[in-house]
């Protein structure tokens, strides 16, 4: 089984290295276009918003095909627009080229996760799930700080070209290694955005959208906020990732998801303020960046569970929303924090992040009381 289920963690792999490198060759994307560092930041905001945007979309059109074929689907998508923008010659045309290669992350991602269910037995599933989606995690600690350092050693070009080699491999590997496999999927929007009307699931994804528009604020300009050598400092935010969403699983079955939610978000709020420390040198910086990667990504298996406690018969569409509702906020993180750098440099990035942060804790703080939660009993 686990043979299997590499190419779609290559595939994930592949995926998150190509939409989160950006947020590292800033300085070199906008010296070559002759744009701005924050208009830069928008490559990031398009890959986002197109991703949260086409998910749902392009899921409902290809229900009816088998998700093997969705996901050659995905990464031929994948490949084709990462290539466009390694050869795209103007600002306007890279962004274009984004779009292109979101639409094949956003059919990818969420169907390589029912495959893996589809592929495992119930008793192995979560192990599976975590070796599939772990592909996410582990690009932001060896694909992301790979692909800055090869950019501005060589030029942001070359980067995109690892991204398209990446995906080139993960959809050989997916047409070697995964069986045809058919999973019935809802093929009516309406069926997908029902789970909206309940107001325990707005609060869930409210808390998704504020907590990555407070992250990414930062992290998409971290190259503006910090005079360190950043590939070092994304190094050990990355490793710092891989450890959170390792052990954050396990600590949400022993303390329970609302005690992690809140953990993690009074966390970020903190670690978020610090920046301005962790410019005082790198090995400070180092200590700073593998905090916040194992804080920021610790309070991902919370709201997954927090979710399947909300949705428990629309598991697979419930997790679907979560996954836009991050990308939107990652979206308006770009936005926002593009503003505030124009406006105020580096202190307004830092302030909008914080405020954000601490606004996401306020609202969860409000909103996810425990009574009222029909969430199982954590195992102690």
């Amino acid at each position: 089984m686990t043979a299997r289920l590499y190419p779609l963690a290559l595939g994930n792999f592949a995926t998150g290295t190509g939409m989160f490198v950006t947020a590292g060759l800033l300085a070199p994307i906008s010296r070559d276009l002759g744009v701005s560092l924050s208009a830069a930041g928008q490559l990031m905001t398009v890959f986002a918003i197109s991703y949260a945007i086409l998910s749902p979309l392009l899921a409902a059109l290809t229900a009816r095909l088998s998700r093997k074929r969705v996901l050659l689907i995905a990464l031929a998508f994948f490949v084709v627009g990462n290539t466009l923008t390694a050869l795209a010659p103007t600002y306007p045309l890279v962004m274009l080229t984004r779009v292109v290669a979101a639409a094949g992350g956003a059919m990818f991602t969420p169907t390589a996760s029912g495959v893996a269910t589809a592929l495992s037995t119930p008793e192995r599933r979560g192990r599976a799930l975590a070796l599939v989606m772990g592909g996410l995690t582990v690009s932001s600690a060896i694909g992301v700080p790979l692909g800055t350092w090869l950019g501005t050693a060589s030029g942001w070009r070359s980067t995109m070209w690892l991204v398209v080699g990446l995906g080139v491999i993960g959809l050989i590997g997916v047409a070697a290694a995964v069986p045809d496999v058919t999973i019935a999927t809802p093929g009516r929007l309406r069926e997908r955005f029902a789970p909206l009307g309940d107001r325990r699931v707005l609060a869930v994804l409210t808390t998704q959208l504020l907590m990555f528009c407070a992250a990414f604020a930062a992290y998409t300009y971290i190259g503006s906020l910090l005079d360190v050598p950043l590939p070092a400092v994304l190094w050990a935010w990355g490793i710092g990732g891989v450890i959170g969403n390792q052990i954050g699983g396990r600590l949400t079955d022993a303390f329970g998801p609302r005690r992690m939610v809140l953990l993690g978000l009074t966390s970020a709020t903190v670690i978020l303020a610090l920046i301005p420390v962790a410019n005082l040198s790198l090995p400070i910086a180092l200590v700073w960046g593998l905090a916040w990667g194992v804080l920021g990504w610790l309070i991902a298996p919370a709201q997954q569970y927090r979710t399947v406690g909300a949705v428990p018969g629309n598991v697979a569409i419930g997790l679907g929303l979560l996954s836009s509702a991050q990308y939107v906020g990652v979206f308006v993180a770009g936005i926002a924090g593009g503003v505030a750098l124009d406006a105020f440099g580096r202190t307004g990035v830092i302030v909008l992040s914080t405020a954000v942060a601490l606004l996401a804790l306020v609202f969860t703080l409000i909103t996810y009381r425990p009574v009222a939660s029909k969430e199982p009993e954590p195992v102690r």
